[in-house]
């Protein structure tokens, strides 16, 4: 039986729908006609405009598209820092201002700055540092014309070395922040 109440419900519910969505009027005004544009007066007369092209694989106008991100300054995308510094010494100031120009003039650009450290020091520790060099880089970027939702900043600790070894030339290395635009990461 509720089985039953329930079909009927339901298509009682279609059916109010349906007269809803209906496209004839009751109040006894007639549709206006549709014209040209301007009004012209002639019915059916429509202009059409050629529509621009999408690009649907998300890659033009996309850092990993842009040749300038893989040769001259923008290539350069690794800061060094001295044992336990977060500050971004003067020699990488061109680096990261070419970058931040490069950002400012592509609004659509997506950067994930990533700060490092060596092995030495606790996990907890090596995170925090690895956070602060990170965003110290962000916060020059922003400082220097690029906009703050196109960057983002994380910690990677120790876990990616870029040099292999226990001794200061590995770990002079290792301590560092890499800048990598969408597409790289």
């Amino acid at each position: 039986m509720r089985a039953k109440l329930t079909s009927l419900f339901t298509a009682i519910a279609a059916a109010a729908l349906m007269a809803a969505c209906a496209s004839t009027t009751t109040d006894g005004q007639t549709p206006a006609p549709v014209t040209g544009p301007g009004g012209s007066g002639k019915p059916g007369a429509v202009t059409t405009t050629p529509v621009k092209p999408v690009d649907v694989t998300g890659t033009a106008g996309s850092p990993e598209a842009d040749p300038r991100v893989k040769q001259g300054p923008l290539a350069q995308r690794s800061i060094y820092y001295e044992l336990d510094k977060f500050d971004v010494k003067d020699e990488y100031r061109g680096m990261v201002e070419s970058h931040a120009k490069y950002l400012r003039d592509n609004p659509a650009a997506r950067m994930l700055v990533q700060g490092n450290t060596d092995e030495r020091g606790s996990r907890e520790y090596n995170v925090g540092l690895g956070q602060r060099r990170a965003d110290g880089v962000k916060r020059m970027l922003v400082l220097l014309g690029a906009r703050d939702n196109q960057i983002e900043s994380v910690s990677l600790g120790e876990e990616k070395p870029q040099a292999e070894g226990h001794n200061e030339e590995a770990w002079s290395k290792n301590r560092r922040s890499d800048m990598l635009y969408s597409g790289e990461f």
